[in-house]
């Protein structure tokens, strides 16, 4: 029996830890939101990375040393996937948010779990059922609703907003981001973490470099400099560790669902923080991403 069925308050611990982590990371649209006009892009993602190996040092050295050994031989797929799931992802992230809502931005996030399932039959060749085809294709309903407004004009037109174009690419980057982990080399989780984190920082040096060199480099405010604590303390950090406990708990297919509650927080935070306005589309895309998830689950190969 696992600890979870033996202690049923374990169950409550992991649902509260993994509920604040969705709300960790829906609160991050509404963070990309803030930081426009406040930070350029790429040095937020630069100072988020620092941030979180600054914090995530006072523990992480010993799991460092002691995974070392195996991680030198990973070197490669260790910057690898810290440059594809923290750096590429995060970067157009933010850079998404200056043209586009939050809302969008959390509800276009829901579709990650389907570009896991694509992208685990492409590389592993992983059963799909139909029932996980048919919330694949209703969660993709879901993107292009949000995508187009609701409007089949633009639809038909192809007419897609830059910044929710550049979700969709997001989430397909941290969609193999996160394929890629089946094959992670066998250390410890915080270990691994702090490696792929310091990938991350050296990744985004590039590209705050050529942010500079561009011209478009902008020095936090002190509304910046917020927004920095709270995006590598908030969805960086404690989101991490939570979701990593919660797995410990009760285990990564019933932890996974709970991804599911980001673009709900997501829409939330964006009509409480930033007055966004929530539309009708916004709800219809937003049942057909959850909906497409649900069905996905509930069609996973036995």
């Amino acid at each position: 029996m696992t600890g979870a069925t033996r202690h049923p308050i374990a169950n409550i611990r992991a649902y509260l830890l993994l509920t604040v982590t969705a709300l960790c990371w829906g609160g991050n649209a509404v963070f990309g939101r803030l930081a426009v006009g406040e930070i350029s892009p790429m040095l937020l993602v630069t100072f988020r990375w620092l941030g979180v190996l600054l914090l995530i040092s006072v523990f992480a050295n010993r799991y460092i040393r002691k995974d070392w050994p195996v991680l030198k031989r990973h070197l490669v797929f260790v910057a690898a996937m810290g440059t594809l799931g923290f750096t590429a992802f995060n970067a157009l992230f933010y850079v998404a948010a200056h043209s586009t809502t939050a809302i969008n931005i959390g509800i276009i996030q829901g579709s990650i779990p389907v570009f896991v399932i694509i992208g685990a039959y492409l590389a592993y060749r992983t059963p799909v059922t139909a029932l996980q085809a048919a919330g694949v294709l209703l969660t993709m309903v879901g993107v292009a609703v949000v995508a187009s407004e609701g409007s089949i004009e633009r639809l038909s037109g192809l007419s897609v907003s830059r910044g929710d174009a550049l979700m969709v690419v997001a989430c397909l980057l941290y969609g193999g981001y996160a394929v890629g982990l089946a094959k992670r080399p066998l250390v410890s989780t915080l270990g691994f973490f702090t490696a792929i984190s310091a990938a991350a920082l050296l990744a985004s040096l590039p590209l705050v470099a050529a942010e500079a060199i561009l011209g478009q480099l902008q020095w936090p405010t002190l509304t910046g400099w917020i927004v920095v604590v709270l995006v590598a303390l908030l969805p960086s950090l404690l989101a991490q560790i939570f979701f990593m406990r919660g797995i410990e708990l009760i285990g990564p297919g019933r932890a996974g669902v709970f991804v599911n509650l980001v673009p709900v927080f997501a829409s939330i935070l964006a009509v409480l923080v930033l007055g966004e306005s929530f539309e009708v589309h916004h709800a219809a895309a937003l049942v057909c991403v959850l909906g497409g998830i649900w069905i996905s689950e509930k069609g996973k190969p036995g």
